[in-house]
């Protein structure tokens, strides 16, 4: 098996991030939807606020996943961030999502002083709620029809984690 290199992403990875978010396993899996505009992962690369983090996971060359930490602004929430990933689903259970994973807690806990790390997953995503929990997210409540998939409304949970 070929080894994980985690590196900040940039704009030269914009064609391979439309492919890994072009797929109908990605899009069930996320909130992007389909017939995105090659032109958006371009533009955010390009344009990034300084709050954003967006790593991604390569097999040699190859971008095969993506991680997004959104540091909060908010004076009273600068402890806490969002993330989102996605993982093209030919590399699905190679230790992409672990690596991306551990790189983005290694920038919460030792250089960005980020103490609470969120984010949202549909109750049915067993595979990324088992990665989480490996993480130390909790289940902290249940959003009902939060988001449109395939012509229904799906339940997301919301998870957390807190460093001590």
């Amino acid at each position: 098996m070929s080894q994980v290199t985690i590196r900040h992403a940039t704009p030269d990875d914009a064609a391979a991030l439309t492919h890994i978010y072009s797929q109908p396993e990605t899009q069930s899996d996320t909130l992007h939807l389909p017939y995105q505009s090659p032109t958006l992962w371009q533009q955010r690369l390009t344009e990034a606020r300084p709050s954003l983090v967006i790593l991604v996971a390569c097999i040699e060359t190859r971008v095969v996943g993506q991680l997004t930490l959104e540091g909060f602004t908010v004076a009273r929430r600068r402890h806490g961030a969002t993330i989102g990933m996605g993982v093209d689903p030919a590399f699905h259970r190679r230790g992409i999502g672990k690596a991306l994973m551990a790189a983005m807690v290694d920038l919460c806990d030792n250089w960005l002083q980020i103490t609470r790390i969120e984010l949202t997953v549909f109750v049915d995503n067993q595979k990324a709620i088992g990665l989480y929990q490996q993480f130390g997210f909790d289940i902290e409540g249940t959003a009902k029809r939060y988001a449109m998939r395939d012509g229904e409304m799906i339940d997301a949970y919301y998870m957390a984690r807190l460093k001590d």
